[in-house]
């Protein structure tokens, strides 16, 4: 007996981030059908669409290599070129990584002004956009991105393309965005090709083209980017830009999962727990809901709840699941089928599950 249902992602979106964050929300098109109900045990949970994955809810430091960039030095004070450091050890990046943001800063604008170094360029359109170790300044943090694009770096090409979309630190210029993404994503930057990949499904910045979206999200997703995996695996799940294939789908969302994508953790989950594109095995399904769960997903907090009443894949637990179930409708995911099959469920272990699900609330 199935007690989960996989989600039908219809939306993908994102949160576009690099020395500024601007938001940009796309559907793919995706079927929608509603889950059949039953007054007993219901086989299958109500269809959902998850919450947009979240590429980065922070300007995250540079990938591999530093993203170091620089502040202005007065043009009327001369001072004298300092010696060389070490060009092996980094120490622009070292210190950002540290959270000395102002040394970073200090560093980074002697590299920029006496050794024109890209990277500590784009290190101080970071501090800048992001307010570390100096006041936030958009206009700066533009100013030392497109000296740093100018000179070739893939990270200035993208948080500079970023700003543009947003209009931070200048007027909205898209087609200039544009142009910037697609060099950095032609660099090889994964973040990039993703983003881009989202504006070609868009179809509002560029000309929708569903096919040249599956092609950027193949090469960010084969780079390792988690956020490409899922949108990849909604793809093939769907049938969208590229042939439909459950297997290759339960393949991105296994490597979306491992790489932390909370969304991608709940579709995997289903997926073991159902035996859908990969070996069925449900304890590995709940184990995996129950970690999404833990971290406030509240599609994973209705499965999870789902699995412990109906004491499938894990032994029964009525009152552990009228916690999640509780919690899960906190943040609006309410489940019918589950309020009837809880209905006979002790007032006292009611309370016991109400008070453990305000105090995980209470402690989120």
């Amino acid at each position: 007996m199935k007690l989960l249902r996989p989600i039908s992602i219809a939306a993908v979106s994102l949160l576009l981030v690099s020395g500024a964050t601007a938001q940009v929300s796309l559907t793919p098109p995706a079927a929608d059908s509603k889950p059949a109900a039953k007054k007993e045990a219901p086989k299958e949970a109500p269809k959902e669409k998850p919450k947009a994955p979240v590429a980065a809810k922070k300007p995250a430091a540079p990938a591999a290599t530093p993203k170091p960039a620089a502040t202005p030095v007065p043009s009327a004070t001369t001072i004298p070129a300092p010696a060389l450091e070490d060009p092996n050890v980094d120490l622009v990046y070292g210190a950002y990584q540290r959270g000395q943001y102002k040394t970073a800063f200090d560093l980074a604008t002697t590299r920029a002004t006496f050794n024109s170094d890209p990277k500590a360029m784009t290190m101080l359109g970071e501090l800048y956009a992001n307010a570390m170790g100096v006041k936030r300044d958009y206009a700066k943090a533009a100013e030392w991105y497109k000296r740093a694009s100018d000179a070739g770096d893939r990270e200035a090409m993208f948080a500079l393309a970023m700003m543009r979309l947003a209009g931070r630190g200048g007027a909205v210029n898209r087609e200039e965005a544009v142009k910037l993404m697609a060099s950095s994503a032609k660099l090889g930057n994964p973040k990039a090709a993703y983003n881009l990949a989202l504006l070609y499904l868009e179809g509002q910045t560029l000309p929708q083209d569903i096919r040249r979206s599956a092609e950027l999200l193949r090469v960010a997703a084969d780079a390792g980017n988690p956020e490409a995996q899922y949108a990849l695996a909604t793809f093939y799940k769907e049938g969208t830009g590229v042939p439909k294939d459950i297997d290759k789908a339960v393949r991105l969302l296994q490597a979306a999962s491992l790489a932390g994508n909370v969304d991608a953790q709940v579709e995997y989950a289903i997926a073991l727990f159902n035996g859908t594109g990969t070996p069925k095995n449900e304890v590995a399904g709940v184990a995996l809901l129950r970690k999404a769960a833990r971290q406030n997903n509240p599609i994973a907090q209705n499965r999870l709840a789902r699995v412990l009443a109906f004491g499938q894949g894990a032994p029964p637990d009525k009152i552990e699941a009228l916690k999640w179930h509780w919690v899960a409708k906190s943040a609006g995911k309410g489940d019918p089928e589950l309020d009837e099959f809880l209905a006979d469920v002790a007032p006292a272990d009611r309370a016991k599950a109400e008070e453990a699900g305000r105090k995980w609330l209470g402690n989120k």
